[in-house]
């Protein structure tokens, strides 16, 4: 279970065996440690000395954000104990055909993710730019193959995210300011929103890897570096388009997210979800592209602070000297409540045989990537939007 906590001014305390989240003399939520896989805290959020004892006893990746969601930081668990599979990750990352071989793989399920959006884009909306950025992404996801070494294969990558933002703007009703990536900051909703999405869905990834018994440290395509997590940066790439941007045009084409629920100043406290945007938000996790009427067969890192979360997906920005835009309280707690939906969202996934959530595949790519490195498969078999 993962578990957000956002009542700003809350305590989370320990009670025998469990947790409780309380502020002042109300009890909002009660936490079984043995059933949580992750805890992330947002904002004015306090822990007691006794429910932090029992968070690192029970070893559960505990993350803290700021109240706009922003990554702060988050507790030191115990790795896997595992040194032998840690050590041949370590090794494998040093292993320079390995490493190509994967991040092609990565990459290529990337980029072929992005091609399917943008051709759904497309035939709902008549929209030619979707489809030439949908034409332009395929050349390069065929130029793959003859990348040599991982810089040009970085090169690639980078060249496909610039066409394919440039296509996936044709799939909102309105383009809310939104003209390309910017990441730091982001200087408009839409921006504001990928950026929100790809922290929570690295979080989750981050889950995924160490359940899957995985050191996040060692990855194949992003470069190693003090304190990165390289292995959730390799891992996430392909989920970007199928989990993070497929809800960011359902949020705004179905009115869950409007122009009113951002700022550029002081947030203020938050607010109650009325029933109203709840059906909403069951809406737009029911159609992931929202009314663009092109339902799914069968139902990305950005604005993180410090080194450890450097993501790659562009080349380095300038800053735009705009002030960054960010979401107000309420309406990023309508952000939390439809990634989570979105996220148990049922498919049939063709390499496990059967249905299984977004959730659920994080931790099957994961575990994938594990018997990928104990040499139990030859090949990474990329997570592919149908």
């Amino acid at each position: 279970m993962i578990v957000h906590v956002n009542t700003q001014g809350a305590r989370i305390l320990r009670e025998g065996r469990h947790l409780l989240v309380k502020k002042e003399a109300d009890i909002y939520h009660t936490l079984f440690p043995h059933r949580l896989e992750q805890l992330l805290i947002y904002g004015n959020v306090s822990l007691t000395p006794s429910a932090l004892k029992l968070l690192f006893r029970e070893n559960i990746d505990t993350v803290f954000l700021r109240q706009d969601g922003r990554f702060v930081g988050r507790l030191a668990v115990d790795e896997g104990k595992n040194v032998l599979l840690r050590k041949a990750q370590f090794r494998l990352s040093d292993d320079d055909p390995f490493c190509l071989r994967a991040s092609r793989a990565m990459v290529s399920g990337k980029l072929a993710n992005m091609v399917v959006l943008l051709q759904r884009i497309k035939r709902s909306r008549d929209s030619r730019e979707a489809g030439k950025a949908a034409v332009q992404v395929k050349e390069i996801l065929d130029q793959l193959p003859k990348a040599d070494n991982l810089e040009s294969l970085r090169g690639l990558e980078g060249q496909a995210a610039v066409c394919y933002f440039a296509g996936f703007r044709a799939g909102l009703d309105r383009d809310f300011g939104f003209r390309k990536r910017v990441r730091r900051p982001p200087t408009d909703p839409v921006n504001s929103v990928l950026s929100l999405l790809y922290t929570l869905l690295l979080n989750r990834i981050i889950a995924a890897v160490r359940v899957a018994g995985l050191d996040p440290y060692p990855g194949v395509f992003h470069a190693l570096d003090y304190g990165r997590f390289s292995l959730p940066l390799d891992l996430i790439e392909e989920f970007r388009t199928p989990v993070a941007d497929t809800l960011t045009l359902s949020l705004f084409n179905l009115g869950v997210l409007k122009e009113k629920d951002f700022f550029t100043l002081q947030v203020e406290e938050t607010l109650d979800l009325p029933q109203e945007e709840e059906d909403a938000i069951d809406r737009a996790c029911a159609d992931p592209l929202g009314r663009m009427g092109m339902p799914e067969e069968s139902e990305d890192v950005s604005d993180l602070e410090g080194d450890q979360f450097v993501e790659r997906e562009e080349e380095p920005q300038t800053p735009t000297g705009k002030p960054p835009v960010r979401l107000y309280p309420e309406a990023f707690r309508r952000l939390l409540t439809a990634f989570e939906k979105k996220l148990q969202t049922e498919f049939y996934h063709p390499v496990a045989c059967r249905r299984m959530t977004y959730a659920e595949t994080t931790i099957f790519q994961a575990r994938q990537y594990r018997r990928l490195v104990e040499g139990e498969i030859a090949e990474y078999t990329p997570f592919l939007l149908r």
